[in-house]
């Protein structure tokens, strides 16, 4: 007695909603206030030990229907590959109205997801309080 194996097909997945640019604008005018605090806590005047990378700036970028949290770095010494590189922090994926998936980088370089369908104010909050979203 044989047994055939059928190819796995896909089945029908719906579209990921995609944010209007209205609705863009509107999340990042939002993150303002949450981005200038963390400048203020995080952004260091111009490192006098030029051996080390430093924050100078914090901003926020969409990409798809991601909105990222970045961090810019500068890095003085002589033997840096690049005078200044950016890095990503936190993540904002927009799964509908008023309906985010939060995210952070790991130190693996992959995003790693923790909370699922939260609202725009508590993914501020989480960000804010939580020790995974610093820049």
């Amino acid at each position: 007695m044989e047994i055939k194996l059928t190819k796995q097909r896909m089945g029908w997945q719906p579209a990921p909603a995609k944010p209007s640019t209205a609705t863009k604008n509107q999340i990042a005018d939002q993150a303002e206030p949450l981005i200038a605090e963390f400048k203020r806590k995080c952004v260091l005047p111009e490192n006098a030990n030029a051996h080390f990378n430093y924050l100078v700036d914090i901003y926020g970028r969409w990409r798809g229907k991601y909105f990222y949290f970045c961090g810019k770095y500068h890095s003085a010494s002589p033997i840096a590959i690049s005078p200044e590189f950016e890095t990503k922090f936190a993540r904002l994926e927009y799964m509908g109205e008023d309906s985010f998936n939060l995210a952070y980088m790991r130190h693996t370089g992959q995003w790693f997801e923790l909370f699922q369908e939260l609202s725009l104010d508590k993914c501020f909050n989480e960000i804010k309080n939580l020790p995974h979203f610093m820049p």
